[in-house]
């Protein structure tokens, strides 16, 4: 089974929280959608908060060393 990484050197940090609040809303309705009626394949929960974990990493690592994840430009 091949794992697709995910980009988030290329996000900015609003595009990073935005990603954020929205896979949390996805994985409450995928939750529901659960406790209804099971789902077809239910390690897409498993995977969805994975997903999520990697993105609070990139944005608590973001917080803590803010020089690493700046652009820098081109000096000349």
């Amino acid at each position: 089974m091949a794992k697709e990484k995910i980009e988030l050197n290329n996000l900015s940090d609003h595009d990073l929280a935005n990603r954020i609040a929205e896979s949390e809303l996805r994985l409450k309705k995928l939750k529901f959608t659960h406790v209804v009626s099971p789902l077809e394949n239910p390690l897409s929960i498993r995977a969805l908060r994975r997903e999520i974990a990697q993105l609070k990493t990139e944005q608590h690592s973001r917080a803590l060393f803010p020089e690493k994840h700046q652009a820098t430009a081109p000096t000349e």
